[in-house]
């Protein structure tokens, strides 16, 4: 009863943090008087995400986990749809998208952790975003803006597709290492490359700044 209650508690307080998260991305410049269907769908997908903390932190049903994670993956074809067709793409949409999926992979890859099917070594599919922006706090030129990416968006998609498939008992026969070192060397090389491309622009941001 109280690790059910400490699960509880626990998604209450990452939902807490992400809806805190999202006033205060409100801050910047927030074109439109509603928040429009794409936003609403990308704080329900964040609910999802953080309904799925239980399954990290108590025994839950592996199945449930999967169908939460796939409905969260699935609605995230959605948002953006729905953003470009009422006209309400913004920054602020873009970004809380960016973070509600960012989060969804840590959250998958403790839960696989917590089932037990597979290692600490999942945790590599969750951390090549957080790192990336750790370094950016350090490196002023990878803070500048990235064009947009089909191979970025397909790189998410098999992410997020690696880590459900994990949550499903014996599924894999032994082959879950192999699957962890596969995605991730393709995380490797889209974050690698978004990292080159901001290296060989960054005298242009450079110089933008002098402008400035």
């Amino acid at each position: 009863m109280g690790l059910e209650l400490g699960a509880l508690t626990a998604t209450a307080a990452v939902y807490a943090l992400g809806a805190g998260f999202a006033l205060w991305l409100m801050k910047t410049p927030f074109p439109f008087p509603t928040l429009g269907w794409g936003n609403l769908i990308t704080v329900g997908r964040m609910g999802l995400m953080a309904g799925l903390v239980a399954a990290a932190l108590s025994p839950a049903d592996p199945w449930l986990v999967v169908a939460v994670a796939i409905l969260a993956l699935v609605l995230d074809g959605f948002d953006g749809w729905f953003a470009r067709r009422q006209n309400r793409v913004s920054l602020f949409g873009a970004r809380l998208d960016m973070e509600v999926d960012a989060a969804l992979t840590v959250v998958l890859a403790l839960t696989a952790l917590a089932a037990g099917s597979v290692g600490p070594l999942v945790l590599v599919l969750a951390i090549p975003r957080y790192v990336f922006v750790a370094a950016a706090a350090v490196l002023p030129w990878l803070r500048a803006e990235l064009p947009e990416s089909q191979a970025r968006k397909v790189m998410l998609v098999v992410q997020v597709t690696a880590l459900i498939t994990l949550q499903v008992p014996g599924l894999l026969w032994g082959l879950a290492p192999v699957v962890v070192a596969l995605v991730g060397a393709g995380l490797l090389w889209s974050f690698g490359r978004d990292i080159v491309g901001l290296w060989r622009n960054r005298h242009h941001l450079s110089l933008a700044s002098d402008v400035t």
